[in-house]
């Protein structure tokens, strides 16, 4: 991925719901102008949910899904529906596809229950307008459409950048600390875990931010930084590190120069900050048995020093004193049910987008869990959490 891209989590979800056959997947590709998702006479040729990043003009890029029907009631269509009731905790704006011969069925109208449960922003496409002749134009958050002639297709693309532009806020993963000018040193530890030919997604974007400000950065390892830093004119405005080199890191950085990590920021930019930092002092409560989730929000093949399986786990025994049970998910698996779980250790969530993350942070809210982020944690226990939160209430 080219620093000029925009990754999907950073994109606005847009997802295409209905029953079978209402035409979801032939009018979500009249939406995007290309042919993604199989259209078929069939009811539920789609099976699992589609996806398509594209630029919806005045709005920007966003992430099109098209999901399977809602009226299938077979064993497998259960589990497409599950599927389906999954992508709406990271559902931005729903589109409800709806025929325009049938109306709306009372499975649209659960649907329309759940969107507004979730306070979740919606419209209603009236699909085959071609072959209703009484059908109406725009109206409220409904719209007359055909994805067979592309009647109203164009007002309907407006109509969904025009919700899109309330959810449109200016979040800050780093630019917001700087003025015009300041340096920045990123410390990136290439080792074992470290993606071949590539950075990781949160220090590109913390770099792509950095540029946009009329920053400049440095980037080195963690063995480099001295030398790095003694090779400035004046010393960094700032200095972020991967959370796992935290404590080499600070001992290098002088007190004067402000210090903090990609997962403490990323944890700022898509997270209540406040929340994690509280569920950090969890860690020196666990007693013997609690039981401890890990989750990330991405899927990766394991190392044998995996942050996740292996190194937190073990960070987490030598602070705690104690022997937690961890349990371990990644992907888009994500409990609902989290009441036996006595702490919830989170990645820093680079891969999922707000709506998702602020989810899983309420389920945490509403279930009384504790929930901390990776580099949150880690600075607890390494005893830097306050140096590297102190830049952020300057």
């Amino acid at each position: 991925m080219g620093l000029n891209d925009t990754p999907s989590s950073e994109r606005i979800h847009i997802g295409f719901f209905g029953k079978r056959n209402a035409g979801k997947s032939s009018l979500m590709n009249r939406v995007t102008g290309q042919e993604i998702s199989i259209v078929s006479e069939i009811k539920g040729t789609t099976t699992d949910p589609v996806t398509k990043t594209m630029e919806l003009l005045p709005l920007g890029p966003v992430l099109m899904i098209d999901t399977p029907g809602l009226d299938d009631n077979s064993e497998l269509g259960d589990k497409r529906i599950s599927r389906t009731m999954r992508m709406l905790d990271k559902i931005d704006i729903a589109v409800l596809v709806v025929s325009a011969l049938e109306g709306i069925s009372s499975e649209d109208q659960e649907l329309i229950n759940i969107f507004q449960n979730r306070k979740v922003p919606y419209i209603i496409a009236y699909n085959k307008s071609d072959l209703h002749h009484g059908a109406g134009a725009a109206s409220g958050n409904s719209i007359f459409v055909s994805a067979l002639t592309g009647e109203n297709v164009h007002e309907l693309k407006e109509m969904i950048a025009s919700f899109g532009k309330d959810l449109q806020t200016r979040n800050f993963l780093v630019s917001d600390l700087l003025n015009d000018g300041d340096m920045v040193v990123l410390v990136v530890p290439i080792d074992e875990s470290a993606p071949k030919g590539r950075l990781i997604l949160p220090q590109q974007q913390v770099m792509r931010d950095i540029l946009d400000r009329g920053c400049s950065f440095a980037c080195c390892q963690p063995s480099e930084l001295s030398s790095t830093l003694n090779s400035l004119a004046r010393p960094p405005r700032l200095v972020i590190t991967d959370s796992q080199a935290f404590e080499e890191v600070a001992a290098i950085v002088p007190e004067e120069v402000a210090l903090t990590s990609f997962s403490i920021l990323m944890a700022r930019y898509k997270g209540d900050l406040d929340l994690l930092t509280g569920g950090a002092k969890k860690l020196a409560e666990l007693k013997t048995g609690d039981r401890v989730l890990i989750a990330e929000g991405c899927t990766h093949h394991r190392q044998c020093n995996d942050i996740g399986t292996v190194k937190l786990p073990n960070m987490i025994r030598k602070y705690s004193g104690a022997e937690p049970q961890f349990s371990f998910m990644s992907g888009g698996d994500f409990p609902g049910d989290l009441s036996s779980y006595d702490l919830i250790v989170h990645c820093g969530a680079c891969m999922l987008n707000a709506k998702e993350m602020d989810h899983r942070m309420t389920l945490a809210i509403e279930q009384g869990v504790p929930i901390v982020n990776y580099g949150v944690a880690i600075a607890q226990m390494k005893g830097i959490l306050e140096r590297s939160l102190k830049v952020l209430k300057m």
